[in-house]
């Protein structure tokens, strides 16, 4: 899951030598990640960069001269950007909180795969040098939102997604009965244990399990990936990002819900819908390094990309210029405009 080239790219809108803010989502759970963000807020304090910490973190954190802030809608209200210093699980949280603000999500990552990160724990010096002298770029992905109407269609339930919103079926033993649509026509109908509605940042996270194609980041589009479906037409869709996606359940159907981004959860009424459609507004994504979307797949799933007959006697992933290797932490300096940081034209980072 990430933005590369061919991404709208758009400006934090904060010029160096302003009250400039970044805003700490730390997974304190590890006692690795909280030494890191601790040296990590103690070199932007040097360079004269204010530091906030989220309230339930504080206490774990213990960073001197932070700013403590509730982790509600506005934490990152003000702040430049938020880095994140965990897995994708701990980008999502703190993208929620970047919401509603101008703020751009920086992850560091310290979990598994981590997609959504910019950097992994080797190249922290270069990122925080990058957010000091402005030279990184702010790149703009797609979300969607989620409508749960009754079934006399009216909404009565909503939200939004990076990655993807899946209607699920409540009841493990049932089948969930369901009635596609777009654009307000029906399309088809099937048994399943659920469907996803996925971004194309989404298309390698549970889409991508679920059987779903990978989407290049700069593709605007929206998916719908059926899970264990009971037909002979149960492939995956991709349509146009203005497209509203709908979902029907039966009223004598099992019972369905709706989990986004596998962090809010949502019930559907019996014989309601689920409409999906692209959000008004983008989650803005900070990249600092130089790489492509597919040298990360590469480099994440270990693909071999010479031949299976070369890749017996080498390890996945050798065959990779080492100059656009994001395992090798290539950095890219990009000269920032005057009026603010994250501009800048020319090679996308």
């Amino acid at each position: 899951m990430t933005v590369e080239e061919g991404s709208p790219v758009t400006e934090v809108g904060t010029s160096a030598g302003t009250n400039r803010q970044v805003l700490l989502v730390v997974h304190t759970g590890r006692q690795d990640i909280v030494e890191l963000a601790r040296s990590c807020a103690a070199r932007l304090a040097r360079a004269g960069i204010g530091v906030r910490v989220l309230e339930e973190e504080a206490g774990a954190l213990c960073i001197e001269g932070a700013h403590v802030v509730p982790a509600d809608a506005e934490a990152a209200d003000g702040a430049e950007i938020v880095m994140v210093f965990g897995g994708d699980g701990t980008f999502l949280r703190a993208a929620e909180l970047a919401r509603f603000s101008d703020a751009a999500l920086m992850g560091v990552n310290l979990g598994r795969v981590g997609f959504l990160a910019e950097t992994e724990p080797e190249a922290v010096e270069e990122t925080l040098t990058a957010i000091e002298r402005c030279e990184y770029r702010v790149e703009e992905r797609l979300a969607i939102d989620v409508d749960v109407l009754d079934c006399e269609g009216t909404v009565v339930a909503g939200t939004w997604a990076l990655n993807e919103a899946s209607v699920e079926k409540a009841e493990r033993s049932r089948v969930l009965d369901v009635v596609v649509a777009i654009d307000g026509r029906p399309l088809t109908s099937f048994g399943c244990d659920g469907v996803l509605f996925s971004t194309p940042t989404g298309s390698t996270a549970y889409a991508f399990s679920a059987g779903g194609p990978v989407v290049w980041p700069d593709v605007e589009a929206l998916l719908l990936v059926p899970s264990n479906a009971h037909a002979l037409f149960s492939r995956p869709l991709v349509t146009s990002p203005n497209s509203v996606l709908t979902v029907a359940i039966p009223a004598d159907g099992n019972r369905a819900q709706v989990s986004a981004d596998g962090r809010r959860a949502l019930e559907v009424p019996d014989g309601g819908r689920v409409d999906v459609r692209r959000a008004a507004r983008p989650v803005r994504i900070a990249r600092v390094h130089e790489s492509t979307f597919g040298d990360r797949l590469v480099a994440k799933f270990g693909l071999p990309v010479r031949g299976f007959r070369d890749s017996r006697t080498h390890d996945p992933g050798h065959e990779l210029t080492r100059s656009c290797n994001v395992l090798t932490r290539g950095f890219v300096t990009v000269e920032p405009r005057e009026e603010g940081c994250g501009g800048g034209t020319g090679e996308h980072a």
